[in-house]
């Protein structure tokens, strides 16, 4: 039997993914986890609010702050106007004054704005750890691997990129060079109807779930038109005729948050709850929507509960800060609104921005000191502002 009482410890080093996850290490090329420079204010300092308050006053029409619906309350409240990830894009784009533009929110959002906004704009992300999963589900080495095979089957010629806003600069200036175009969680339907008319299939970048759910709720496809390309099997996991039947070609790609939504959640609420509507995101599983009474986007959910007449009872599929902000919002006129699923389901990169990081980065642009700066380069930049475009000119 081995002595315990004297063996040495391991010298156990840290992987790089592990130094990603933790924000101890950088990678320009993902969405996860960079340090951010400099002593950020004690998230214990009562003074909290009233810096923010301050720095903001004298920075003035000089700084935009964006905030996603995702954003905790705190974040929010600083925030000049709210949405989700494109409208909020479009919000900075709308505000050539602004010299700086702070995106709380994650880093394809960020990136999304500067490829928008221009030249003379500033776009500062206030933790650049704040990535997201989903995004980072495709790399750019790995679409372009994805393509050679497509190439390889004969299909490459007749398939049109389709990527949803939830992906990297890079993925979206891959999409703008081959002929495609983003979409959002509600213009998806209409992307795919234009991507349709341009090519026999779609390659559905980095979302299966929103590319799946849109393809047979909406559009009359069925489950076998749709295929899962796993960039981590060779060929993708699927064989030649597998790609030449198909007419949705779906990245392995999902969010964290979304995903943990299942067909127990919804049973178990309408049972908890008589009478409850069940309302989710379509980034959520295939079940998951058939068995909902509504499906759409945030900027939807928001409207239909705006709309929801008094006493109605709500189960939301989406993210938690929202869901509360909402039940909080709308207790006022009787409208009974919970969370879908009993776990508490925040979106973990999302809440990396904090009140301590908005401040550090307030002050520091009000000191003259541009923190965080999100640039896209101008190759990448021209290739997806491409493809947003086009999206941008979808009927």
């Amino acid at each position: 039997m081995r002595d315990v009482t004297t063996a040495q410890p391991l010298d156990v080093q840290p992987t790089p993914l592990a130094l990603l996850l933790l924000g101890r290490e950088a990678d320009p090329r993902s969405e996860r986890g960079v340090e951010c420079p400099g002593d950020l204010p004690a998230p214990s300092d009562p003074d909290l609010v009233a810096r923010a308050r301050a720095a903001k006053a004298e920075l003035g029409d000089r700084v935009f702050v964006l905030g996603h619906h995702y954003q905790r309350d705190e974040v929010i409240e600083f925030a000049d106007v709210t949405g989700d990830s494109f409208k909020l894009a479009r919000d900075a784009a709308a505000r050539p004054d602004a010299e700086y533009i702070v995106f709380c929110g994650v880093h394809f959002m960020a990136e999304s704005a500067d490829i928008l906004t221009g030249d003379g704009q500033q776009v500062i992300l206030p933790d650049l750890a704040a990535g997201c999963s989903m995004a980072d589900m495709a790399t750019a080495e790995q679409v372009a691997e994805c393509w050679d095979v497509l190439t390889e089957a004969g299909v490459a010629g007749v398939t049109v990129p389709v990527s949803y806003m939830n992906s990297s600069a890079d993925i979206k200036a891959f999409t703008g060079k081959h002929g495609g175009t983003i979409c959002t969680s509600s213009n998806a339907k209409r992307a795919l109807d234009w991507a349709f008319e341009q090519g026999e299939k779609v390659l559905f970048l980095p979302d299966q779930h929103l590319g799946r759910n849109t393809a047979v709720r909406e559009m009359g496809l069925s489950l076998d038109d749709c295929v899962v390309y796993n960039p981590h099997k060779p060929n993708g996991g699927l064989s030649a005729d597998e790609l030449r039947s198909a007419k949705m070609i779906l990245w392995r790609g999902h969010c964290s948050v979304h995903g943990r939504f299942s067909l127990d959640s919804v049973n178990e609420v309408r049972e908890r709850i008589p009478g409850v509507n069940v309302l989710v995101h379509p980034e959520c599983k295939h079940e998951v929507v058939a068995a909902a009474d509504h499906v759409g986007s945030t900027e939807h959910i928001i409207k239909t509960l705006e709309a929801a007449p008094a006493g109605s009872k709500w189960a939301i599929g989406t993210e938690l800060n929202l869901v509360r902000r909402l039940a909080n919002r709308f207790a006022s006129e009787d409208k009974e609104i919970v969370f879908l699923d009993r776990t508490v389901c925040f979106c973990s990169t999302m809440n990396r921005i904090d009140l301590p990081h908005l401040v550090w980065s307030l002050e520091s642009l009000a000191a003259g000191k541009v923190v965080n700066r999100i640039e896209v380069d101008k190759e990448t930049e021209a290739h997806a502002k491409l493809a947003l475009e086009r999206m941008l000119a979808l009927p």
